[in-house]
């Protein structure tokens, strides 16, 4: 069969085998999973088959972050990182499936949702555009660029790609995140306790899913910071030599500094009503870098232990301020997982809530791209107002 009818007919299937394909805000590596999923959200049952973290080579992963710096970051790179990562996404996924004993026709489809490079969550207007006949009113919009080019996925696989899964969200009005709230409502609701699902990688998303909530009663957001700033201070402070706070061991050798907590916390993003999303555009390296600058009489330890608070504490704050139900339940996946300083800072914080690590608690978000990938080749909306502040819609760009 052609590759149309071949579409057609997963479309039609019971149950697909898909891989899962992620890079966070920690650029630390690309997360593959393969999964065979029977049904769709919210009822979907999904079996995870084979999951492997692949770390990115060190240049890449430097020149990444200057991408990060709009000072620095160059249009031609931006153009061959793009193609780059797609080369990287790809073998990735053709190597976690050699890696299971399968082959490409095995698997019916890869889902990726591209490294986010640049995130403005904020409509911005472009007031020129209103007088043209042809245009007939003002452009405002959100935007969201990620690299790691589908094209060179589907083409170095042969495996039907649905890639770039945040920007038709964004076209339709919203923020293009959170992405993974739509895995943990179809997943992880329950029929009589109130659950908050935590992501902590480099920035923390929250899903509230009331008992046995439908998809228009969940409520989702970024909370703000996750490991980013304790992760770019620790890099700092160990000469660059360290990447991150392995094991949370410096936040547990330092003391929190209240007066450099309330710094932090005064931040105005925590003050926005959700829906609302972050990146390091706001709470990355430049954070932690005027966080150093300003409190150069504080150690180094300390300040990863006040930036590690300060994740806990933005958590905290977001539940108590935008959420404001009792939560039987928080559920921590994502590297922040990991960090038993930070575990026990969100405990304090959170005295009347389970807080416990999700099973998958690394695989989970590639999981999220692939049940993504499920639902929108069944013609589903894979976003929802609640989540993003979108129009429902069908996510992801297919790549035949």
């Amino acid at each position: 069969m052609n590759r149309i009818e071949r579409l057609i007919d997963i479309a039609g299937k019971e149950q697909r085998v898909i891989v899962g394909l992620m890079s966070g805000t920690s650029v630390d590596a690309i997360d593959a999973v393969i999964v065979r999923i029977a049904g769709h959200a919210p009822g979907a049952e999904i079996e995870k088959i084979r999951f492997e973290s692949f770390p990115f080579p060190d240049d890449i992963r430097r020149r990444i972050n200057v991408l990060f710096d709009r000072n620095k970051a160059r249009i031609d790179e931006i153009c061959h990182l793009d193609f780059v990562l797609g080369e990287l996404f790809a073998a990735a996924a053709n190597r976690i499936v050699a890696d299971a004993g399968m082959k490409a026709e095995d698997v019916d489809l890869i889902a990726a949702s591209g490294q986010t490079i640049w995130h403005r969550p904020r409509p911005t207007a472009e007031p020129n555009t209103a007088g043209v006949p042809w245009i007939g009113h003002e452009i405002a919009t959100r935007s969201t660029l990620s690299i790691g080019q589908s094209a060179v996925i589907a083409e170095r696989t042969g495996i039907i790609t649905v890639g770039d899964l945040r920007v038709r969200d964004v076209a339709a009005g919203g923020h293009g995140a959170p992405l993974v709230s739509y895995f943990d409502w179809s997943q992880l609701r329950d029929p009589k306790k109130a659950r908050a699902m935590q992501n902590i990688g480099g920035i923390a998303t929250v899903t509230y899913v009331p008992p046995n909530g439908d998809i228009g009663d969940i409520v989702a957001f970024d909370t703000g910071p996750g490991n980013i700033i304790s992760d770019s201070l620790t890099y700092i402070f160990s000469g660059q030599e360290e990447s991150f706070d392995r094991n949370g061991e410096r936040a547990a050798r330092g003391q929190v500094r209240e007066d450099v907590l309330q710094w932090c916390m005064s931040d105005p993003y925590f003050q926005l009503k959700p829906p609302k999303t972050t990146g390091r555009e706001r709470f990355g390296r430049q954070f932690a870098r005027r966080m150093a600058e300003k409190f150069t009489e504080v150690s180094g330890d300390d300040l990863v232990a006040t930036a590690t608070a300060f994740t806990a504490e933005s958590i905290a704050h977001a539940y108590r301020e935008f959420i404001r139900e009792p939560i039987d339940e928080v559920i921590i996946a994502g590297g922040g997982a990991r960090n038993p300083a930070l575990l026990g800072m969100l405990r304090e914080r959170l005295p009347a809530s389970d807080v416990r690590v999700y099973e998958y608690l690394q695989e989970k978000e590639a999981m999220a791209m692939a049940l993504i990938a499920n639902d929108s080749i069944a013609g589903m909306a894979t976003n929802a107002p609640s989540l993003t502040g979108g129009r429902p819609t069908i996510l992801g760009k297919i790549l035949l």
